[in-house]
């Protein structure tokens, strides 16, 4: 007769799973939880305790790690010599392990957990005996997710040994990612030597950054609230590739904001950030910013979507929205459009984002700090003989939040709660000041417009070139050993400007 060790914290499927077994010849032995289950639903179940003569005991922790269970597990079926070494200790093959983890990663985000009760979620017996299985994948199923059980039924009908093989990956994964948890929870140091993050394949996406690449999405088990990862689909056609970043962008930029905010990403740099009173009329400054690259965007907003803003929205296309709720009405409105992706998604402060960002290059993994710094009128330096107004210090801080989120070289045109126009990723910072001020001076409202620049000024041609066209104060780090040219240069057109020391390269 063959044998299976079931030994679950996740019950979900697990009678009809053993009822199976049962009728393919298996005889069931089980701790604890899993054990009684089984006995309420009238199968016959074995006590581990019974096969290895040792009682379970420290509260638990200690049930399956017996050689008497290993040794069933682990013993290689091809080999005379395991096989007689069996029969020596009269010892029973198991020819099946179905073990789900204790909830660790579950526990472990819970509000108001103990380190202690955290602690006891490390699971040690499971792991063994899943570990043991899969390595002995050639003769025993190693079984650690409730939602394989009716494929490992007929698996076992057809003796599937490829399918055997592809748990016993399965299983490693999900230790790995499981150890790595706990490692995460453990570790104090921000930038230990080895670094183990785990994440969770969310969807399979019809193709990557172009459509000759393939491409998944993966998540972390527990993203952050206001994360592309935890966001809810309502509507529309599935993300791509590209629509994941562009949101994930977009998402980082609101963030910055508690004010009715309205972001608009293309191409993963903002082409127009308004704020207004109302949600709506953070649209019509968002939208007004830049009609015409919004065209196809990514539309971030931290208000829920009435139908006043949906709307005007719905006249454009876009690609996705984004926001914590909409209106009964405004939804039946969007979703007119069949493609249209209508998302919600928490919104919390930003500065529960998390702590460190991760970017991939090639054979490795950069770590850095978040990005988190805000400027405040007590970070601003006046270098000029001109002092700025309260108005220009409220726009120029508005355009400092922005350009954080701009591809360096970064600049910002804006006033008081609206982009004007942005200039990103250009190789010169002269060549995004043109850019910016090109799309700034279509706008009504240009007028007493600030310039931001995410990094120093080191020559004087942009200060020259963003005076003779209208600006009237700037807000940039310093830091150049030339930034007194830069200084003489918006003195001699008698505008303001101040640094605040800090730079927000985004590459």
């Amino acid at each position: 007769m063959k044998h299976a060790l079931l030994s679950v914290s996740d019950k979900n499927g697990l009678v009809e799973f053993a009822q199976g077994l049962i009728e393919r010849g298996f005889e069931l032995v089980s701790t604890g939880g899993t054990q009684a289950v089984l006995a309420d639903a009238g199968l016959t179940v074995m006590g581990v305790e019974d096969v290895t003569g040792f009682p379970e005991m420290l509260d638990g922790r200690v049930k399956t790690l017996h050689p008497r269970l290993h040794a069933g597990i682990l013993a290689r079926r091809d080999s005379e010599a395991h096989m007689t070494a069996l029969a020596e200790h009269e010892i029973t093959p198991v020819d099946l392990v179905c073990v789900n983890l204790y909830p660790f990663a579950e526990t472990s985000h819970r509000a108001g957990v103990s380190q202690a009760e955290v602690i006891e979620q490390i699971d040690i017996g499971g792991p063994s005996a899943l570990r043991a299985a899969a390595k002995n994948s050639n003769a025993v199923w190693a079984v650690v997710d409730p939602a394989d059980y009716p494929a490992v039924l007929a698996g076992i009908d057809a003796d599937d040994v490829a399918m055997r093989h592809e748990l016993a990956a399965k299983v490693f994964r999900t230790t790995a990612a499981y150890d790595a948890q706990i490692a995460a929870y453990l570790t104090q140091q921000a930038f230990p030597d080895t670094l183990t993050p785990t994440y969770v394949r969310k969807q399979t996406l019809r193709y990557g950054e172009n459509s000759h690449q393939a491409a998944a999405f993966y998540a972390e088990p527990y993203p952050e609230a206001t994360s592309i990862a935890a966001a809810k689909q309502l509507h529309g056609k599935e993300l791509s590739y590209n629509n994941i970043k562009d949101a994930d962008a977009a998402l980082l930029t609101l963030a910055e904001f508690s004010e009715p905010t309205v972001v608009a990403m293309k191409h993963m740099n903002p082409c127009g950030v308004g704020q207004g009173e109302t949600i709506e009329a953070a649209w019509d400054r968002a939208y007004a910013a830049d009609s015409v690259s919004i065209f196809g965007g990514i539309i971030a907003l931290n208000r829920t979507v009435d139908l006043a803003t949906a709307t005007k929205m719905h006249e454009l296309f876009l690609e996705i929205i984004i926001a914590p709720d909409f209106d009964d009405d405004a939804r039946d409105l969007l979703a007119q459009k069949k493609n249209l992706r209508l998302m919600t998604v928490a919104m919390v402060d930003h500065t529960r984002q998390p702590a460190h960002e991760l970017v991939s290059v090639q054979g490795g993994l950069l770590v850095q700090d978040v990005d988190q710094r805000v400027e405040t009128a007590d970070d601003l330096t006046i270098v000029t003989a001109v002092e700025p107004t309260p108005e220009q210090i409220a726009a120029m801080l508005f355009a400092q939040r922005v350009v954080k989120h701009v591809k360096s070289n970064a600049i910002v045109v804006a006033n008081q709660g609206q982009t004007l126009g942005i200039g990103a990723g250009q190789m010169n910072r002269v060549g995004s000041v043109e850019i910016a001020l090109a799309q700034a001076q279509q706008n009504t409202n240009f007028a007493g417009a600030v310039l931001a620049s995410d990094a120093f000024f080191p020559m004087a041609d942009s200060v020259d070139y963003a005076a003779k066209h209208g600006i009237r104060a700037i807000i940039q780090p310093g830091g150049s050993i030339r930034d007194q040219d830069s200084i003489d240069k918006a003195n001699e057109y008698g505008i303001t400007m101040v640094t605040t020391g800090v730079r927000h390269f985004r590459h």
